[in-house]
């Protein structure tokens, strides 16, 4: 496989970025996928929370990674187009296009049949921040589609004071992320997600960030 040198030094460059001078406390990185077909689901508060999730795997493996992301917002003008779908590689997501014709999600399951990890945002757009939004279905056909793909959720916290929805100034702010255990789709999609809510919420109170309790 060709690898995208342009992807390779925006991962270094993100590294130094988000290690020295965000600064960031990971738990259970371990449990980050190593390897392909998987899912990472995390809160989203900021525009960094893709970067610094990029940021948690090594370079030998972020050819694999593809987040999953706005096209709304992120293919609205030429140059945020090519960096986030050269360099970045987001895999571009209609939202509310929906159709027996047209399924926004097809893209994503090709890209897990093909051994990718996903990066995926179940809320759906920017909440407020360090506040969570409630989840949305998106997670659930896209797991209903791939039943035997691991899902890990990630917890971050700090990140939405850093670079929160609707500013353009960085601010320096310690970042914790929590990993957990590695889920998988229930037949029963209003469980999944009930479950799936309560395993953000439990890493949150591992942290005892209370907001998100």
């Amino acid at each position: 496989m060709a690898i995208n040198a342009s992807k390779y030094i925006f991962s270094i460059v993100t590294k130094i970025f988000v290690f020295v001078f965000i600064g960031v406390n990971v738990r259970r990185k371990n449990l980050i996928p190593n390897n392909g077909p998987a899912i990472v689901v995390a809160n989203h508060n900021s525009h960094l929370d893709t970067i610094v999730l990029m940021s948690l795997f090594s370079l030998s493996k972020i050819h694999l990674v593809r987040p999953v992301a706005s096209a709304e917002y992120f293919l609205k003008n030429r140059f945020l187009s090519w960096l986030t779908t050269r360099v970045i590689e987001i895999i571009p997501l209609e939202h509310g296009k929906a159709s027996k014709d047209f399924n926004p999600l097809s893209a994503a399951v090709d890209a897990l049949q093909q051994n990718k990890i996903l990066i995926f945002f179940p809320e759906g757009t920017r909440g407020e921040p360090e506040k969570i939004v409630r989840l949305q279905k998106g997670i659930v056909h896209l797991a209903s589609y791939c039943p035997k793909v691991p899902i890990t959720p990630v917890f971050i916290h700090g990140l939405g004071k850093t670079l929160p929805k609707g500013e353009r100034v960085f601010v320096p702010f310690f970042c914790d992320i929590f990993v957990g255990d590695p889920m998988f789709f229930e037949e029963d999609k209003h469980a999944f997600l009930n479950n799936l809510t309560e395993t953000f919420k439990n890493l949150a109170t591992e942290g005892h960030f209370h907001d998100w309790e």
